[in-house]
């Protein structure tokens, strides 16, 4: 296991690790790379020039960015804009529906609720089309709402919170309405201090879903200045002098949201029956 995670960490540490070079550096080092008859510095080697510790701690590449790369501030706000809507959204949305899927005697209760999650087994490319459809007869096609809307109600929230609250005693709710206390008060007073840890958990996986997505921007946002920081990075990475500053400016929210969270994390995965 330890040299599996060593694996995975390799290229996050490269990342680091050439973020506080020089961009004269790194062009030294990577300059090569698909220029098999350039010469640089004397060298006529093909090959990218891996160094675990640079010549000469630099921050120019992390001041280019921050300070000379208003495109990239911009779309890093654009993803913010876009993320954090959908999260809290969906949050509310697949806590209110899990809570009625799983502690509302309803009829036809279980089989709406196959129905609903059947649409997690659907491919992206397949509800690609009526959402594209959808948004156009909205008007919603380039501005934020083509992707924030379908990302709220999403189907993965509803079925994770749902294992959880299944695992809570009817017993519970019987007594608070015993007390008087109506749904809103179970929901807001009982059930949601129970699953604090399934909420973090599902947080987190939607901010890494959401902060990741491509295609989404890239087939409802025409307007490049309208989309997000993930798709914007490929052609940062293009310059290799900023490209591992703003990779890891890239990465900074979604590792610092896990060590903030990490203990629900874990918990909420263990508890909510999901594996894989």
């Amino acid at each position: 296991m330890g040299v599996v995670a060593l694996l995975m960490l390799f290229p996050i540490g490269v990342t680091l690790i050439n973020s506080f070079m020089s961009t004269r550096e790194i062009e030294i080092n990577y300059g090569p790379v698909g220029q098999m008859n350039t010469v640089i510095e004397g060298r006529s080697d093909p090959f990218a020039n891996l160094k675990w510790l640079p010549d000469q701690v630099s921050l120019e590449q992390y001041g280019k960015v921050l300070l000379e790369s208003p495109m990239y501030l911009s779309m890093f706000w654009n993803s913010v804009f876009l993320v954090v809507p959908i999260i809290a959204g969906q949050t509310l949305i697949a806590a209110l529906a899990a809570y009625a899927f799983s502690k509302l005697r309803f009829r036809g209760r279980e089989l709406l609720f196959l129905v609903y999650v059947l649409t997690m087994l659907m491919p992206f490319q397949v509800t690609l089309v009526p959402n594209y459809i959808m948004a156009d007869r909205l008007g919603l096609l380039n501005s934020p709402g083509a992707i924030i809307l379908p990302g709220i109600f999403a189907a993965f929230g509803v079925f994770m919170l749902r294992q959880f609250m299944l695992d809570i005693p009817y017993a519970y709710i019987e007594a608070a309405k015993m007390d008087g206390a109506g749904h809103l008060r179970i929901f807001g007073t009982l059930i949601v201090p129970m699953v604090q840890s399934g909420l973090a958990a599902l947080t987190i996986l939607l901010f890494v879903d959401y902060w990741n997505m491509v295609e989404q921007p890239l087939i409802f946002l025409d307007d490049p200045l309208r989309q997000p920081l993930s798709v914007y990075l490929s052609n940062v990475s293009k310059e290799k002098g900023l490209a591992f500053a703003a990779s890891v400016i890239y990465m900074a929210p979604m590792v610092l949201l896990f060590l903030y969270a990490e203990t629900y994390f874990i918990e909420g995965i263990q508890l909510s029956g999901i594996k894989g």
